[in-house]
């Protein structure tokens, strides 16, 4: 099966292929035409159920329409470990989160990546090690619904410059955790990272 899993908060919508019977979905709902489509996504975005299942034999048809509904933006962002096994974290707006932000024109995902760790966290020289899965999620503003890609890499840190937010961006602590340290915040973590953490850190 092929989905894509879209995250409003602590809510997902899965765009599927199929009907996804492997999980327990508060809604389904199968893909006729755009309007109907339309219809459902802003339903589940004003209301308060926990999940929705899209699905249409025609995954690629079906994920254009989808993404059609919304203004796409792209960010990028660094899971970065240090030379004590230790990983970044900042609290923002009072979340637990990982470095991100807006990847500006021209600029390549993976330099946004590096830029926007050093920006908030206060630290350089990190560097990447490799790609993550990219996430994706959904938030309204101004009567607006926007869609937002978010590419992640793996980092490493060997410098020992002390961490310090960025609190212009409303980020209030900036953190280095252990394994152990990140497995006792994860349910204070937005959904669409405990994916990429369960991976990467607290089922390695």
């Amino acid at each position: 099966m092929k989905e894509y899993k879209v995250y409003f908060d602590n809510r997902f919508i899965t765009v599927s292929d199929e009907p996804d019977r492997l999980r327990k979905y508060s809604l389904f709902h199968k893909y006729i035409n755009s309007t109907l489509l339309r219809d459902a996504v802003a339903s589940f975005q004003s209301g308060s159920q926990p999940s929705l299942n899209i699905f249409g034999s025609d995954i690629d048809t079906l994920w254009d329409q989808f993404r059609s509904i919304f203004t796409m933006l792209y960010a990028a962002g660094g899971l970065v470990r240090n030379m004590k096994s230790e990983f970044l974290f900042i609290v923002r707006n009072g979340r637990w989160d990982l470095p991100k932000g807006h990847i500006e024109p021209g600029e390549k995902p993976e330099a946004g990546a590096l830029r926007e760790v050093s920006e908030e966290c206060g630290i350089s020289g990190q560097k990447v090690t490799r790609a993550l899965p990219a996430t994706w999620h959904s938030y309204s503003f101004d009567n607006q619904m926007f869609l937002k890609k978010t590419f992640w890499y793996a980092m490493s840190y060997e410098g020992e410059e002390a961490p310090s937010p960025q609190k212009g961006e409303g980020i209030s602590e900036v953190h280095w955790l252990s394994a152990q340290e990140v497995s006792a915040i994860k349910e204070d973590i937005w959904l669409s990272l405990r994916t990429i953490l369960h991976k990467e850190i607290l089922c390695p």
